[in-house]
């Protein structure tokens, strides 16, 4: 039984789909280093780790931006909202998807928290999610 999301953009310009064989396919997590905090304009970023053969635009071709630090967004030209984000070594192989653009999201429950060092300082601890100070710990 394959497990599926659709999201779109605020416009609906922008329409995807994610096929997975199973929810524990996906990881979503939170992020709290400077660039997730500068791009989704809040404390933290919220993104779900989807492999690159189950994530697909049904509508619209999105707009990209690729950062300094090598991470393209890929956005929607009409209302802005950003869809997905990787890095170049993540390219072929994942897409980190906004969670808010999931038409239901609660189906991808944060898993954990990358950059915890970075926290805001009155933001509590997510209980009963992994927690790394960096990326790669």
């Amino acid at each position: 039984m394959t497990f599926n999301l659709q999201g779109r953009c605020t416009c609906h310009a922008l329409v995807y789909r994610i096929t997975l064989d199973s929810p524990d396919d996906a990881r979503t997590t939170l992020c709290h280093c400077h660039s997730c905090r500068r791009a989704f304009g809040t404390n933290y970023g919220l993104t779900t780790k989807i492999p690159i053969a189950g994530f697909q635009y049904e509508k619209g071709q999105p707009k990209t931006y690729t950062q300094d630090n090598g991470v393209t967004r890929e956005f929607c030209d009409v209302c802005g909202v950003f869809i997905c984000e990787y890095g170049e070594q993540a390219k072929d192989k994942f897409r980190y998807v906004m969670w808010g653009t999931l038409d239901e999201p609660d189906g991808l429950p944060p898993k954990g928290e990358f950059f915890c060092r970075e926290r805001a300082g009155w933001m509590p601890e997510i209980p009963d999610v992994f927690h790394k100070q960096e990326i790669k710990e």
